[in-house]
């Protein structure tokens, strides 16, 4: 084969890689679209839903406000879209997995699916913990150091943007464990150093803690503390990660 007809081979090769990219993107669009189509009907609820944590921790009868005009229509939606990409996301992950895998090895197939899924389901988790035992706690807290004769009105848009930064916040904090083994997996780290490193690791989660969460002791042990656990969490699954390695295979045509 010539030259130039490797250089077309290729130049063929890398335009059908970009065929597929954008399909698999205008596939993860269509899916985000139609989860959220589905939910822009009950984007109030949904928002209504979002509030029960700080309208709870409020006196009763209080209301958020809404200062800008066009606050309550665009914050639900906004909500709305942010819940279709929570929703869409195993949908997003597979079309990159789709575009990726061909050009992985038999050993990288195995682990990089569990660490997909294991990834998604700690998000989710990550979330639902904020929402159930952080969202209250922070709020109490808040209403509680009000001072008298000060009412706390909350704007909606201000509201949202604040939860969707604890959201993801703990989303990905609970993401240690993932992000372990795949340090363990490229071989960057050891079980061992990770364990010699405990320390050190345990004072950056309760720095990492006071910079994400809001000024109060409770929500920060709530974050510091889960991801301490889950560092050991990741460390037991490296180990058995190690025990389990196994020579390279060759690539998967």
């Amino acid at each position: 084969m010539s030259e130039t007809e490797q250089d077309q081979g290729a130049e063929a090769s890398f335009f059908s890689h970009l065929i597929e990219l954008r399909q698999r993107l205008l596939k993860g669009v269509v899916a985000v679209g139609l989860v959220l189509l589905a939910l822009m009907p009950f984007a109030n609820r949904l928002y209504n839903w979002l509030a029960k944590p700080l309208l709870h921790a409020l006196p009763e009868g209080s209301k958020l406000v809404a200062i800008e005009v066009a606050s309550p229509f665009f914050t639900p939606l906004k909500l709305a879209f942010c819940t279709a990409l929570v929703i869409a996301m195993p949908v997003l992950l597979y079309q990159i997995w789709a575009f990726v895998a061909p050009g992985l090895y038999r050993h990288e197939k195995r682990l990089a699916m569990p660490l997909l899924l294991s990834s998604v389901a700690l998000f989710y988790v990550g979330c639902a913990f904020a929402y159930f035992l952080v969202l209250p706690a922070v709020f109490s807290f808040m209403a509680k150091v009000t001072p008298e004769g000060v009412a706390m009105m909350t704007d909606i848009g201000k509201y949202l943007d604040f939860v969707l930064v604890i959201f993801l916040a703990f989303g990905f904090c609970f993401e240690v464990p993932v992000a372990v083994v795949i340090l363990v997996a490229l071989g960057w780290v050891t079980p061992a150093q990770l364990t010699e490193s405990r320390g050190y690791v345990i004072v950056g989660a309760f720095v990492v803690a006071a910079i994400l969460t809001p000024p109060d002791v409770v929500s920060q042990l709530m974050l510091a503390v889960p991801m301490c656990i889950l560092y050991e969490v990741g460390i037991i699954a490296a180990r058995m990660l190690a025990k389990s390695d196994s020579p390279a295979d060759g690539p998967v045509t």
